[in-house]
């Protein structure tokens, strides 16, 4: 069948994730491999085997470290609000919320009825319980970085809690998407246990993520019985496995993969809703030298990578936000830095580098986009004599080396926010964060990004987060690159899929059809 457009898409990942005009959360269009008309009547019931790449890292929500791993879990849990397609934050456990005037005190009302997937009744202690496990800091710093402000949870009666920050924060509630679990609950990573439309059936580790429908839901029901998330690490079977029927559905797909699925599925085209980018460790030589991590970007050339690894699709950036976060989004960024190869050149050379150095690159071998936009990258960088070696690694061994260990030069990853809040994305940046990966340090952009998060000012906090953008731009923190086009392979069995600002697979949406 023909599936005509129904909106512009813009949206990553992210991580990972990101593509298509410049806004997200709509849909470009919908590119179709079938001539059946699909039906927009949901059936009850059924499975869907989903292909992923990479093994979840954790079944606890508040332990969950890869965008990968978030995205599915988001069926399972839910935080006082959650997001929705269009990018708002809705009253989930919670049923309202009041924020005080000087955004220091956020009070929630929980809402009547909702049962974890124990049967066990949601209740405000265990609200309290969710988020001070996520801002306790007695074994390093809290799980949730922006929880350092939290000053007390506190639980005003059965229904009520509130919670008080030690300074402002206008921003706060987009991180009440925090899963809440039952108090003192310790099977969370054999038995996990939350209040979203999905529940727990059973884990096998690189094999596949097992999920039901929540029949108990306080919301809208999903519409399939049972949800199978298959382990596909090899990203060259991706297609196979489609083919042959071992999965129904798959995401981020690359161009040349959705272009082989002639018969019997859908393609849905979206973005990721991340930053893509060759990500440089600032700590190591030559690129602690502001001038060789420019001559990179100089030498980068994002058009052409997004043409070679997807036809072109895909949203350009130059800084660390991507388009789904609109309002903070500064389009002047995504040209900062045009190809120029005899500027290149002159920088490494006034950085003493006049014919280039070695430099490799780490990825994670399961995500097709990043090694295909370190391949391009390799030919760019020869133009200025860097020599570039790929070094593809398993996604654990990509965590523990470059996210973790720091042991690394450069890596192409996504970068996503986990909630819609510009400070998620900007705040790694800070000299001190524990998630800072890169080791990126400059005074100013501490100095500014105290400022931001002080202001309860909404406009002069947006335009301080674009002074920190521009402030990443100019000291070259990164060779930024994309929002990553994201095709997503559907069955023609199915229909339903929907697309987020956010790096999340909404599995509740999907419906058989006849």
């Amino acid at each position: 069948m023909k599936r005509r457009g129904i909106a512009i898409l813009l949206m990553l990942m992210m991580f990972v994730t990101i593509a298509l005009n410049g806004c997200s959360g709509d849909k470009e269009k919908t590119l179709s491999t079938s001539e059946n008309k699909l039906s927009g009547n949901p059936i009850e019931g059924g499975t869907i085997k989903v292909g992923i790449s990479q093994d979840l890292d954790s079944l606890d929500p508040h332990r969950a470290g890869s965008a990968g791993t978030k995205e599915v879990l988001f069926n399972m849990y839910e935080g006082l609000v959650k997001p929705d397609k269009d990018g708002n934050l809705k009253e989930a456990v919670a049923s309202k919320y009041e924020i005080s005037d000087d955004a220091r005190v956020y009070t929630f009302t929980l809402r009547e009825g909702v049962k974890f997937h124990n049967g066990k009744d949601v209740t405000a202690e265990d609200v309290k319980y969710s988020i001070d496990r996520c801002a306790d800091t007695s074994n390093g710093g809290p799980l949730v970085s922006a929880y350092s402000i939290i000053e007390s949870v506190n639980v005003l009666d059965s229904q009520t809690v509130e919670i008080r920050l030690s300074e402002p924060n206008t921003e706060f509630l987009a991180y009440m998407t925090t899963a809440i679990i039952p108090k003192d609950y310790q099977e969370m990573e054999t038995k996990p246990v939350g209040t979203g439309p999905f529940k727990f059936v059973s884990r096998s580790p690189q094999e596949n993520f097992i999920i039901e429908k929540n029949t108990e839901y306080w919301g809208e029901k999903a519409h399939l019985d049972q949800v199978e998330f298959r382990v596909i690490s090899d990203a060259d079977m991706l297609v196979t496995n489609l083919k042959s029927g071992a999965i129904d559905m798959a995401v981020r797909l690359t161009s040349s993969q959705a272009a082989q699925l002639t018969e019997g599925f859908h393609i849905e085209e979206g973005t990721m809703n991340l930053v893509q980018a060759l990500y440089l460790n600032n700590k190591v030589e030559p690129l602690n030298d502001v001038r060789v991590r420019q001559a990179l970007c100089y030498a980068a050339n994002p058009d052409e990578i997004m043409m070679m690894i997807a036809d072109g699709k895909g949203v350009r950036v130059g800084t660390s936000m991507y388009p789904g976060l609109k309002k903070y989004f500064d389009e002047q960024y995504t040209t900062y830095y045009e190809q120029d190869i005899e500027k290149a050149k002159e920088l490494l050379k006034e950085a003493g580098y006049p014919d280039g150095f070695d430099l490799e690159i780490k990825v994670s071998s399961a995500d097709q986009p990043h090694v295909d936009t370190a391949q391009v990258l390799k030919e760019q960088f020869k133009q200025i004599g860097v020599n570039v070696t790929i070094r593809p690694i398993e996604w654990e061994a990509w965590m523990d080396e470059v996210y973790i260990g720091r042991e690394y030069e450069s890596t192409v990853v996504g970068v996503d926010a986990s909630n819609l809040s510009a400070r998620a994305m900007l705040e790694r940046f800070v000299s001190d964060a524990e998630n800072n990966f890169i080791g990126f340090e400059n005074v100013k952009y501490d100095e500014l990004f105290k400022k931001a998060i002080a202001t309860v000012d909404e406009e002069e906090q947006i335009q301080l987060y674009k002074e920190l953008e521009g402030v990443l731009a100019e000291e070259a923190a990164n060779v930024y690159i994309q929002d990553l086009a994201n095709l997503v392979a559907v069955s023609n069995q199915f229909d339903g899929y929907t697309f987020y600002p956010l790096y999340v697979q909404d599995m509740s949406t999907m419906y058989m059809v006849e």
